[in-house]
């Protein structure tokens, strides 16, 4: 996982190539409005051959499924979970454990944080480097510091321990509310 707006290389992508299929459309049209060729840009009024026309057909059908995966993939914007297999492989038994599971008491214990307003977490990656992508929604008025510094300090630390990790980076993204924080008068 690159980024936590994974569509967004692809909108820019189909955005640019779809400015520059408009921009060649254009400069064509004032062109030929402009030079007035004396030739016919098509030959003929009759109509075109059989293949054309499917051809046509099949290059519409061709952009069209092309759009609706693009509209799928703005969708998907969360990333992939992992399951996760605690203890040795080796022993009598295994236990695996829905990454979204493992991380539920983080989520829970960051999300009474005062200044939160929700949390959403994800264990991504694989078991020998995972990755904690986290989504939270403050108040307005939150000091962010404070609350990665809580994170840091009291939830992670908690975390590796649960997991038995060494190591977990986390990746953070806040989003303000509208709202306020209560005020004390």
């Amino acid at each position: 996982m690159t980024s936590l707006n994974r569509p967004a290389r692809l909108n820019r992508s189909v955005l640019a190539l779809c400015g520059l299929v408009l921009l060649a459309a254009g400069g064509f049209a004032v062109t030929a409005y402009f030079m007035r060729w004396s030739r016919p840009l098509v030959p003929g009024t009759a109509l075109p051959p059989t293949w054309v026309l499917v051809v046509a057909a099949g290059g519409a059908v061709v952009l069209g499924l092309l759009c609706v995966g693009w509209l799928v993939a703005q969708l998907n914007r969360k990333p992939k979970t992992t399951t996760w297999q605690l203890g040795s492989t080796s022993g009598r038994g295994r236990t695996t454990l829905p990454g979204t599971v493992a991380v539920q008491p983080f989520t829970d214990e960051v999300g009474g944080y005062p200044e939160v307003r929700s949390v959403d977490a994800r264990m991504t990656g694989r078991p020998a480097s995972p990755l904690l992508v986290l989504l939270i929604r403050v108040n307005q008025d939150a000091d962010l510091g404070e609350v990665r510094r809580r994170i840091n300090d009291e939830g992670l630390p908690r975390l590796r321990e649960a997991l038995e990790l060494p190591e977990l980076p986390a990746r953070v993204e806040f989003r303000c509310t509208a709202k306020t924080g209560p005020r004390i008068r």
